[in-house]
C-alpha cells in the first residue's frame, strides 16, 4: 500500500492516545513522527474545538464491525471537515512483559474493536482467557507493561512493544484484507479536487423519510460507494445516514446537488484512497 506524502500541519496533530495504538500508527505514516499529540477520547475532541489541534485522527470504520463509535463523535462536531482517508491492513501482535509465557497469560487486553477482529484466533489459539477492553491498543500496552503481574498480554500494533518494552508471543494475527480500518483526518479546511477525490454527506431523517431522501439521492446512484447508519438520539427512528459518494462537493454533479437539497449535510470532501 503507498503511503500518502507527509505535511507539515501548522499545529500539532492529535491521535488517541497513548502511543503505541493503531491511530498512533497511521499518524506516523501520514505526517511523521514530530508535532503527534496523544489524547484521551474526549480531550482529543475538546482540543480541537478549542484550537488547540490543526487536525485529530480518528478511526471511522473497519472491515469487520463496520462503523465505530468513533463516527458519532465526528458526526456531533461543528465547524469542521474531513480532509483525507486513510485506510490499513492490520495484524495484531500478543504483547507481554519480558519472560512471560504464554501459558501464564489470564486476562488479554485490547480495544473493543479489537477484540472482535481477533475473536478467531483467541477462539481458536487461547479460548480460555479473559478478554479485557482497553482505550486503545497504546492503552492496553501500557497496562500490560505498567502491571505487578506477568498473567496479562496486550493485543497491539508491533510498535507497541518497543514503546512499551513489551515482547511479542505472537505475530501478524488477523492479519489480511479482512481486516481493515479506514480513518479520517479531520480538519478546518476543505482540500482542492484532486480528480479522484470522495465525498461525505450527513442525512438525519426517519425511517420512513429515508425512502425519499433515497428518491432525491437517485441522480448520483452511480457514485453512491458506501452508506452507514448511526442512531439520532432522540426517537427509535431517528437515525443518521453517512453517504459516501465519488467525487468532490466543488464539482459538478455534485455541486448543484448539494445547492439544491439542503437537508444533506457536507461532512467534507478529500483524496480518495478506496
Amino acid at each position: 500500500m503507498s503511503v500518502p506524502a507527509a505535511t507539515t500541519p501548522r499545529v500539532p496533530v492529535g491521535y488517541l492516545g497513548p502511543a503505541g495504538s493503531w491511530t498512533h500508527q497511521a499518524c506516523i505514516e501520514l505526517y511523521g513522527e514530530d508535532a503527534l499529540v496523544p489524547y484521551g477520547r474526549e480531550q482529543l475532541f475538546t482540543a480541537f474545538a478549542q484550537g488547540r489541534l490543526d487536525r485529530l485522527c480518528v478511526p471511522v470504520t473497519t472491515s469487520v464491525v463496520g462503523a465505530t463509535p468513533y463516527l458519532d463523535d465526528v458526526l456531533a462536531m461543528r465547524g469542521a471537515s474531513i480532509v483525507a482517508e486513510y485506510t490499513r491492513t492490520l495484524g495484531y501482535s500478543l504483547l507481554v512483559q519480558p519472560r512471560t509465557t504464554r501459558a501464564q497469560v489470564k486476562t488479554v487486553l485490547a480495544h473493543p474493536v479489537a477484540l472482535q477482529e481477533v475473536k478467531p484466533w483467541l477462539d481458536r489459539e487461547m479460548p480460555t482467557v479473559e478478554r479485557r477492553p482497553a482505550a486503545s491498543g497504546g492503552a492496553a500496552a501500557e497496562e500490560v507493561a505498567g502491571a505487578a503481574a506477568a498473567d496479562l498480554a496486550a493485543m497491539a500494533p508491533p510498535a507497541a512493544a518497543q514503546i512499551h518494552g513489551l515482547v511479542a508471543l505472537a505475530q501478524g494475527i488477523e492479519e489480511g484484507p479482512h481486516n481493515v480500518t479506514r480513518w479520517w483526518v479531520i480538519g478546518r479546511e476543505a482540500p482542492p479536487p484532486t480528480g479522484h477525490d470522495k465525498t461525505s454527506l450527513r442525512l438525519q431523517a426517519s425511517e420512513q423519510a429515508f425512502g425519499s431522501a433515497l428518491q432525491t439521492l437517485s441522480p448520483l446512484a452511480s457514485r453512491v460507494l458506501a452508506v452507514y447508519e448511526r442512531p439520532g438520539g432522540r426517537t427509535l427512528d431517528a437515525h443518521v445516514y453517512v453517504i459516501d459518494l465519488a467525487g468532490h462537493a466543488a464539482q459538478e454533479p455534485l455541486k448543484s446537488f448539494l445547492a439544491a437539497n439542503a437537508g444533506f449535510g457536507l461532512l467534507g470532501s478529500y483524496p480518495r484512497r478506496y
